[in-house]
């Protein structure tokens, strides 16, 4: 137990450290700020934050909730945030123990490899960060910056690529035409009959592009039917780049599952908002925090989800 302890809480602890990054990330990526410089500061009088007055919730709690200097309030969303990053970071360690426990102590339960598992817990960590900026950043400001939605969806498939390195023989092997395949013996041949192959790297990799592309593709059709329509805008690109990114991170059909909860729950958001008079049908509402929650969600339970779903069919 104690053990487990010593390893948990520094992955905790560097999760906070990360989301107070992404707290920084979130105040000036909208604004098409620099992340680095200036020093972070308070926004109502501009005073430099001390280290001291800068470590992750304690100092929050320390200065109960406002600036040194000017007493401004500081806004629940840093410790909320940095939070939920370090508990994301907590979760996909405990993932990542969990597989080598089951491959170290179940001897005969199929498990994936090491570097397979520290692979896929590091594309969540990385998922999941990206997520939760996202969803604050679109609550605030209706924006996805690029520099989270395009390279989110490249570093995506590059870990995807990673992740094909590491396949075990036969893994995602498929067969395009198992029947009445035709393939030449020899030069100008048809007589033999067999299989054509695609391996499981060219599967893993070609799918999850095709997945990318096809994600996109469904955000992209929606915009145009609804501008055709309607005659002005509804989804935003950024959107489109917000569902890439999932499929990058996730494939297709979770990334499926992910606007179908995003608009779910969007739907549900804008159902109350014009019971209370507080929206019209005009009224422009954050998608893509709805979209990054179906993201999260899908990224937790989607494989479970996608699997009840299809054994009921």
């Amino acid at each position: 137990m104690l053990s487990t302890v010593a390893f948990e809480l520094p992955a905790f602890l560097l999760g906070l450290l990360f989301g107070s990054f992404l707290n920084v990330c979130i105040s000036r990526l909208p604004d098409h700020r620099s992340i680095s410089k200036p020093r972070s500061h308070c926004p109502n009088c501009l005073a430099t934050i001390q280290w001291y007055d800068n470590i992750p919730l304690l100092s929050w709690l320390i200065l109960r909730a406002r600036c040194r200097n000017c007493k401004m309030a500081i806004s629940w969303q840093y410790p909320a945030v940095e939070m939920l990053v370090g508990l994301l970071f907590l979760c996909c360690f405990n993932d990542y123990l969990g597989s080598r426990f089951n491959a170290f102590y179940v001897p005969h339960q199929h498990t994936t490899s090491a570097p397979l598992d520290g692979l896929l817990a590091f594309s969540t960590l990385i998922l999941g960060f990206l997520l939760i900026g996202l969803l604050v950043m679109d609550w605030q400001t209706h924006t996805l910056p690029d520099a989270f939605t395009l390279t989110g969806s490249l570093l995506g498939f590059v870990l995807i690529c990673c992740r094909a390195v590491f396949l075990a023989p036969g893994e995602y092997d498929i067969v395009l035409n198992p029947r009445h395949s035709l393939r030449m013996s020899s030069p100008g041949s048809y007589v033999a009959k067999g299989n054509v192959f695609m391996t499981g790297p060219e599967h893993l990799v070609l799918g999850r592009l095709l997945a990318i592309l096809a994600a996109a593709s469904i955000i992209l059709i929606i915009r145009w039917l609804y501008k055709l329509l309607r005659h002005r805008e509804g989804l935003g690109l950024g959107d489109a780049k917000l569902l890439a990114l999932i499929a990058a991170f996730l494939g297709f059909w979770p990334a499926v599952l992910a606007l179908f909860v995003g608009v779910v729950l969007c739907g549900t958001y804008a159902v109350v908002l014009l019971l209370r008079n507080k929206a019209t049908a005009a009224t422009r509402l954050p998608f893509g925090s709805f979209l990054s929650i179906g993201g999260l969600i899908s990224a937790l339970v989607g494989t479970s989800v996608i699997a009840w779903y299809t054994s009921l069919l």
